[in-house]
């Protein structure tokens, strides 16, 4: 399997959460033309005896093949079941799979979180992307493809080298998706000016060397793909309030996932934990 053709994995669990994400891997899927994988990771537990558990975990992933026929057809999903920790099977999983497509919340989750632990562990140490999906939980079936109301990708764009991963899912997440805008967020402050050698105290010009970081960090990537409208957005303040505000009216919000995290012992940059966090739509988290 070359790199090209690389699955599209959804994680499933029966939650609500889950079957939002799973309705929007198939989509991917149909999108980028790839292959999708649904997997039911069976944690180990003494509650009940494996094969009680495989025979729910069967049941569930034949109902999530339904579930995604209604919805594409034109996909033959392969499906998974294995023993073992979820983050622990997903990252695995993660070494042979274009991304992974996970619920904000699974079964397990407390309604007070905005995102459950085992997303955050997939998003800070997957070899792929990991797409996570906000959403109400709702419980309808998806009967067939709804256009999404906010075409846009927004992707936050860090002034260095560590957005070139970034910028290239993002490019070709909105290639697949007539019409959409790709929007380039870049945060400054006169803090980060001052750091990068640019002006400290004369804020008109700061702007102006932030809007020519954020020209720089992206030039040549809309000749690679001349179809896909770019907005540029250098925006004074933070970065990741600024994402997440963007998120609400877009298709796709797109973050890199280490910059800054590290000395923090953190595995995503602050940037990123905030805006897989708190976002208001499906985020994907970019290894850079």
């Amino acid at each position: 399997m070359t790199a090209t053709d690389l699955p599209v994995i959804a994680a499933v669990d029966g939650s609500a959460h889950s079957r939002q994400a799973l309705d929007w891997a198939a989509q991917e899927a149909l999108r980028r033309r790839l292959p999708l994988m649904i997997v039911h990771v069976r944690p180990p537990t003494r509650r009940m005896s494996q094969e009680s558990q495989l025979r729910e975990a069967e049941e569930l992933l034949t109902g999530s093949v339904r579930r995604t026929a209604r919805l594409a057809p034109e996909l033959h999903p392969s499906t998974l079941a294995p023993l073992d920790f979820p983050a622990a099977a997903l990252v695995s999983l993660s070494q042979d799979a274009s991304m992974v497509v996970m619920g904000s919340r699974g079964l397990g989750g407390f309604r007070s979180l905005m995102i459950g632990s085992n997303s955050l562990a997939v998003a800070s140490m997957a070899a792929c992307p990991v797409v996570i999906v906000h959403g109400e939980g709702r419980e309808e079936e998806a009967e067939e493809e709804v256009a999404e109301a906010f075409p846009d990708i927004v992707v936050g764009v860090a002034a260095d080298e560590s957005s070139a991963a970034v910028l290239e899912f993002a490019f070709a997440t909105a290639v697949t998706r007539p019409g959409a805008r790709l929007r380039l967020v870049h945060g400054w402050t006169m803090f980060t000016s001052m750091l990068s050698g640019g002006p400290v105290f004369d804020r008109e010009a700061a702007a102006d060397a932030a809007e020519r970081s954020l020209a720089e960090v992206t030039a040549g990537w809309q000749e690679k793909y001349p179809q896909v409208e770019v907005v540029r957005e250098p925006v004074s303040g933070s970065a990741a309030r600024t994402l997440v505000t963007a998120s609400g009216t877009a298709a796709l919000t797109v973050v890199g996932r280490r910059k800054g995290g590290e000395d923090l012992g953190l595995g995503l940059s602050p940037v990123a934990q905030t805006t897989a966090t708190h976002a208001l739509g499906p985020v994907a988290v970019v290894p850079c």
